[in-house]
């Protein structure tokens, strides 16, 4: 059979040649269009679906590489999103602190004015009665120096020296009776 086939071709070949490359030749059209569809069935069966079956899988895997893309994109921009609202909170609560912190500072400012306030009212009205307390002393002292001036002045002029603790008695009655305001200095003197 081989025989007959490579026979037949040969006569073709003799004929094409005759007749040209361009010229048609049946038997030629032929063995083409048998070589092609033994080709096409073989490629088929063993080449189509290997070549198909790994552009599937490349369409797939490039699909599964955008879709991860997509998703790795739409996870970085949520993060960047919860970074972006961290970020606002911090600075919310920093503002926060801030405010807090000045708040306190004129808290404790306002204290410490007011206890100087009043630890200074407290001096003042220790210093008044200080200076009172002084004063009734100094008046004090003074009605005992008149007392004794006084003595010492009526017992030269009754020419007699009369008992001190009498004498005393009687000029300290006498002061007593006068009134406070009478033997206080003058505010001029």
């Amino acid at each position: 059979m081989h025989f007959f086939l490579l026979q037949e071709a040969a006569q073709h070949a003799d004929e094409a040649v005759s007749g040209g490359l361009l010229s048609p030749s049946g038997g030629v059209m032929v063995w083409t269009l048998v070589i092609f569809i033994f080709l096409l069935l073989v490629l088929s069966k063993y080449a189509f679906k290997p070549i198909t079956k790994a552009v599937e899988e490349r369409e797939k895997a490039l699909a599964d590489a955008i879709e991860a893309a997509q998703r790795d994109r739409d996870d970085a921009n949520r993060l960047l999103q919860d970074q972006r609202e961290q970020i606002a909170a911090a600075r919310d609560e920093a503002q926060k602190i801030i405010a807090d912190a000045r708040a306190a500072a004129e808290q404790v400012r306002g204290k410490l004015i007011e206890q100087a306030h009043g630890e200074t009212g407290e001096l003042l009205e220790r210093a008044r009665r200080e200076i009172g307390a002084e004063r009734d002393r100094a008046i004090a002292d003074l009605r005992l120096e008149a007392i004794d001036l006084a003595i010492a002045g009526a017992s030269r002029v009754i020419g007699k020296n009369l008992d001190d603790q009498s004498n005393r008695q009687l000029v300290q009655s006498f002061l007593a009776s006068v009134p406070s305001s009478k033997l206080a200095p003058k505010a001029g003197m």
